[in-house]
């Protein structure tokens, strides 16, 4: 779907009320293209060309330029002179420090429950991870593993934590990527989902943040087993 320009209206705000900020089109450029990163359309070491994005998204390329400074800022991209913009290879030396980010985030949210739209979500997720699985869809599987850590999250009702999760969500599956020549690598984490879920679903949240506590605990084991020693790749 085409992302359109806004129009730009020449405007003063009145005094005494609050301007709400409205997101760029550059920033939606960016979430479109994290949302695809966390969704694992993007792999990595992959090159992005302006022209085809600003094509497909109905953006001007500058658009689509502003866009990849602010992936670029987030280590989700890498500009390299003379050959363009390429989707990020993550390594060993980032796994601990996202690991951090998903314990803050994903065990507090959890811990604080939800509203039963927000506990449906979560139960969608792993739904959606069964019938991944029982179609033998390994990609499938693994994008409704990311649903269900973003419906986690999503418990917590802020769109400042969302956000933070969304380029958390796109660094991981740039992680997995390597991790999934294993073809059985998603169904472990789908069978502690359900576990999870259950005791979301049970009232249960300090049973679930533990569950989800140990099962990211074992997750960063497994990934820097893959991964190996060292920063960068």
């Amino acid at each position: 779907m085409a992302t359109t320009e806004p129009t730009v209206r020449s405007s003063s705000a009145a005094p005494g009320r609050l301007r709400v900020s409205v997101p760029s089109v550059a920033e939606r450029v960016a979430d479109e293209l994290r949302l695809q990163l966390a969704e694992g359309a993007l792999l990595p070491g992959a090159r992005l060309t302006e022209s085809t994005i600003a094509e497909e998204l109905g953006v001007s390329r500058n658009t689509v330029r502003e866009a990849f400074a602010e992936l670029a800022s987030e280590r989700l991209v890498v500009r390299h002179p003379n050959r363009g913009v390429f989707v990020a290879s993550l390594g060993a030396g980032d796994i601990h420090d996202v690991y951090t980010v998903r314990r803050a985030i994903e065990v507090s949210a959890l811990r604080g429950g939800g509203n039963p739209e927000d506990v449906a979500a979560v139960r969608a997720a792993v739904e959606e991870g069964k019938r991944a699985a029982a179609a033998g869809d390994e990609e499938a599987l693994g994008t409704a593993n990311q649903h269900f850590h973003g419906a986690v999250v999503a418990l917590a009702g802020s769109r400042r934590l969302n956000s933070m999760m969304g380029q958390v969500l796109a660094e991981m599956r740039l992680f997995f990527h390597k991790a999934t020549v294993d073809g059985q690598f998603y169904h472990h984490y789908l069978r502690d989902n359900e576990a999870i879920c259950e005791a979301l679903e049970a009232g249960e949240l300090d049973r679930a943040a533990d569950l989800l506590l140990a099962y990211l605990d074992r997750s960063e084991d497994n990934l820097a087993d893959v991964h190996g020693e060292g920063g960068l790749e």
